[in-house]
């Protein structure tokens, strides 16, 4: 969408404070939610209800034309995809930085993002889920996504054990802590993986899960949660 004019913005519907298009099911918004809580930035919450599909409107593809969750408008800057989200609020509000200084860190921090948001999370998506079992059979989708989601935890158990400390990368909340977080509860909640079998990822979310930033960001608390 083309940017609104400096001598429009002030009348732009896309004026103000942070907009998230959100559903409250997705962990794409939610590591989004989680981020924006931990840097102290207000939002407004715009639900986008997927299963009634809402994201085929016209509005929303304006807005997002690949027709995911989430969207955030800022000003008359409109972003979407979650990591390209969090990127931007990295470099516009840099307060409680989730990326370290440090190289190396940096990039691990950046593999665990690339792993959930690439090799784990895509597979698991309700589009994808819908075409498994149309080919497979019904049930065959939880299969399908577990067996990712497994892969991905034994690599991302191996690449944390000897950085991770109270979180992923030591005793500071990172962006890896924020893809992982909603990661995790997926897995156990949704498709009953086994956590026992990754103690590296089950020592870091339970310290997660303890922040009010991460729990303020929990599905259940949002304002289009439905319980199913």
């Amino acid at each position: 969408m083309a940017s609104v004019s400096q001598e429009n913005l002030e009348n732009s519907p896309f004026s103000g404070k942070l907009k998230l298009y959100s559903y409250w099911r997705s962990s794409c918004a939610w590591r989004v939610r989680i981020a924006l809580n931990l840097k102290g930035l207000p939002y407004e919450y715009k639900a986008v209800n997927l299963v009634k599909g809402e994201q085929f409107s016209e509005e929303y593809t304006n807005l997002n034309p690949l027709q995911f969750v989430p969207t955030l408008v800022d000003g008359d800057i409109i972003v979407s995809d979650s990591l390209a989200i969090l990127l931007y609020l990295e470099d516009k509000y840099p307060e409680y930085p989730l990326l370290p200084n440090n190289l190396q860190l940096k990039a691990i921090t950046l593999q665990v993002a690339a792993i959930v948001g690439s090799s784990i999370q895509p597979l698991q998506n309700l589009l994808v889920l819908k075409r498994v079992e149309e080919k497979l059979g019904s049930g065959e989708g939880s299969a399908w996504a577990k067996s990712f989601i497994e892969r991905g935890f034994t690599a991302l158990e191996k690449l944390l054990k000897n950085v991770s400390r109270k979180y992923c990368i030591g005793d500071q909340v990172t962006l890896a802590d924020v893809f992982l977080a909603p990661q995790v509860a997926s897995a156990a909640g949704r498709f009953n993986v086994d956590m026992s079998k990754f103690p590296t990822l089950t020592k870091i979310n339970e310290a997660l899960i303890q922040m009010p930033e991460f729990q303020a960001a929990v599905p259940e608390k949002q304002p289009d949660f439905k319980g199913t």
